[in-house]
């Protein structure tokens, strides 16, 4: 994925999650994550996406941020070039990664069983 077009998914997604409380199960969690990045407490998500691209190519399909007790996490849904489909969760003030789910793409499984 080149920078441009991760930068044009950054600022859609940003756009979205400003724009909208449709990531957060409750209005108030839109200013606890606005006043979390302005203090320090989490990084902006472009910063956390340039961090991933290097780390785990593939296309971003979904992103939310979560706060679970004291840490805030991105939660991403990346689909990788080969067809796998991983769950990422990433600690959003590190960047750094605390879980992986894989899981391939039911598709793809159909293709190559059919071969």
């Amino acid at each position: 994925m080149s920078i441009t077009k991760l930068i044009a998914i950054t600022v859609m997604t940003v756009s979205a999650l400003i724009t909208t409380a449709a990531w957060a199960s409750d209005s108030d969690d839109h200013e606890r994550a606005k006043k979390a990045l302005q203090s320090g407490q989490i990084l902006p998500l472009r910063t956390v996406l340039e961090s991933l691209e290097r780390k785990q190519p593939g296309k971003v399909l979904e992103v939310e941020l979560e706060q679970k007790d004291a840490l805030w996490i991105y939660k991403v849904k990346l689909l990788r070039a080969d067809g796998q489909l991983i769950k990422l969760m990433l600690d959003a003030k590190t960047a750094e990664l605390v879980e992986r789910k894989n899981r391939d793409v039911p598709e793809r499984r159909k293709i190559e069983s059919s071969r």
